[in-house]
């Protein structure tokens, strides 16, 4: 009775990360030395922290204690927790043992982004995979073995293979999927659910300035600059302006290239400046254009949001009747 339960737990896990996207894989079955990887705290000991490797099926590794930070520890909670990712360097692989031992303090923050980076990916890859297995009620390892690791071996990243399938007309020697030995069926289902699914998606560009002019033209002044910033506007990006509370303006516009709505906010920052400055005005940039987390959003509507309730008219406010 006990090994059966203990059978239906271990079914019962397996199920929750494959569902939550963590039961992902490389091509490898085991983490090369001084290689990158992502890691999923599990369990805080004293001799340092059990966690699973998420890219290499959740096999079990260890942060040494004396590898977890350059700086004297004085508390470990303060440097993990468990269920918390985190980025580690491999420092050593016994297969035969299974065990691998990790640094934590090894890591520099260019490694960090860069391995985050390389796990995004590859949740993507998975959730591709996944998905496919799902609607053709197929083994998802017969899926990594057909199509993933065949186009890691060859691409370095299976993303890759999966972006060069989402541009138009790849066709011949340069359709990724050629040499892949699966049915036509399941190619083009392969093919339309990348293209739905890692379709890139708009990014807000946002700015925050301060316009302002005290001189007898004063506010056409404001709305004439503001409406040049406007004119900078293209037409796959299209630029908006809203008053956050005297002097203060947010311009913001959605695209797909985040570089280029960068570029194109700061031309339209110029533009008011310019035509503000030729009115003896001021343009001061509180926040230079970046693109903006829902976060960032959620707090800005909510500050607008106090702003004109703080504004309303209420009992009381107006001038009292004889």
């Amino acid at each position: 009775m006990r090994w059966y339960l203990w059978c239906a737990h271990r079914f019962v896990l397996s199920q929750y990360f494959e569902s939550v996207g963590i039961r992902t894989r490389t091509f490898h079955q085991y983490p090369e030395l001084e290689s990158l990887v992502m890691v999923n705290v599990r369990h805080i000991a004293e001799m340092g922290a059990y966690v699973s490797l998420l890219e290499y099926n959740n096999i079990e590794g260890m942060i040494l204690l004396s590898e977890l930070s350059r700086r004297r520890i004085r508390s470990i909670n303060k440097l993990l927790r468990v269920n918390r990712n985190e980025v580690v360097m491999v420092l050593r692989v016994d297969k035969e043992k299974g065990y691998i031992d990790l640094s934590k303090r090894r890591v520099s923050p260019e490694d960090v982004a860069k391995c985050e980076d390389r796990y995004n990916k590859a949740k993507g890859v998975h959730s591709v995979l996944r998905h496919l297995a799902d609607s053709r009620r197929l083994y998802l390892d017969e899926l990594y073995e057909k199509v993933g690791w065949p186009l890691y071996k060859k691409y370095g990243h299976a993303y890759d293979a999966f972006k060069l399938a989402m541009q138009p007309d790849t066709g011949g020697q340069d359709d990724p999927f050629d040499h892949l030995k699966i049915p036509e069926g399941l190619r083009d289902d392969l093919v339309a659910y990348i293209r739905r699914r890692l379709a890139p998606q708009p990014v807000k560009i946002r700015a925050d300035v301060e316009v302002s002019n005290f001189t007898y033209e004063g506010i056409d002044a404001i709305r004439e600059a503001l409406f040049a910033g406007i004119a900078c506007s293209t037409e796959h990006c299209q630029i908006k302006i809203r008053l956050i509370a005297p002097p203060i303006y947010v311009l913001s516009t959605m695209t797909l290239d985040k570089d280029r709505g960068i570029a194109l906010l700061n031309s339209a920052v110029d533009a008011i400046r310019t035509t503000i400055e030729k009115k003896d005005g001021k343009l001061e940039v509180k926040m230079a254009p970046k693109a903006v987390s829902l976060k960032e959003e959620k707090d800005l509507q909510e500050m607008m949001d106090r702003l004109a309730l703080e504004n309303e008219e209420v009992a009381g406010d107006g001038p009292e009747e004889e």
